[in-house]
């Protein structure tokens, strides 16, 4: 695979991965919103979308070593991968109740992070369970972190 696309591809869909639900546990945990979840989400895949894009697109140029047309299809594949992704997760929350619909998020987050790590993993010459466990924790930290801060601000938000 040609490493724009690579680039791209694994930065897209670890994003989506983890922006993506982190958002929507935090805001499952501070308003219990079908509709702001729904929101957040379709926040995340346009407007991150294009953010992440341009990120990459700003980081391949920086780095000085990529033609034009690497950094462009870096910069779509970007895009498209992380925007394509985040909105698979309006799916589970249109058709199950909120709680249910985090729960599928979170199992189909961890089946695509572990699908992705391991062949990271693979084609780096590394320990998949080791690359998996690194980016599975990392997620955790995030889901944990993103949950707590959801519930300080329903607390606080009933104090007034």
């Amino acid at each position: 695979m040609n490493s724009s696309i690579k680039t791209g591809l694994t930065f897209g869909l670890t994003s989506g991965i983890i922006t993506t639900l982190g958002l929507m546990v935090g805001l499952n945990s501070g308003t219990h919103s079908k509709f702001a979840v729904l929101g957040g989400i379709l926040t995340i895949a346009i407007a991150d979308s294009f953010s992440d894009a341009l990120g990459i697109h700003i980081s391949e140029e920086a780095e000085n070593v990529h033609t034009e047309k690497e950094i462009w299809m870096a910069t779509i594949v970007t895009l498209f991968s992380k925007m394509l992704f985040a909105l698979t997760f309006v799916i589970p929350v249109i058709f199950l109740d909120l709680k249910t619909a985090i729960i599928a998020s979170i199992i189909w987050s961890i089946i695509v992070l572990t699908v992705l790590s391991y062949f990271i993993a693979r084609d780096q010459g590394n320990s998949s369970a080791r690359v998996i466990f690194e980016h599975l924790l990392i997620m955790v930290v995030v889901i944990s972190l993103t949950h707590w801060i959801g519930d300080m601000i329903s607390g606080i938000c009933m104090l007034e």
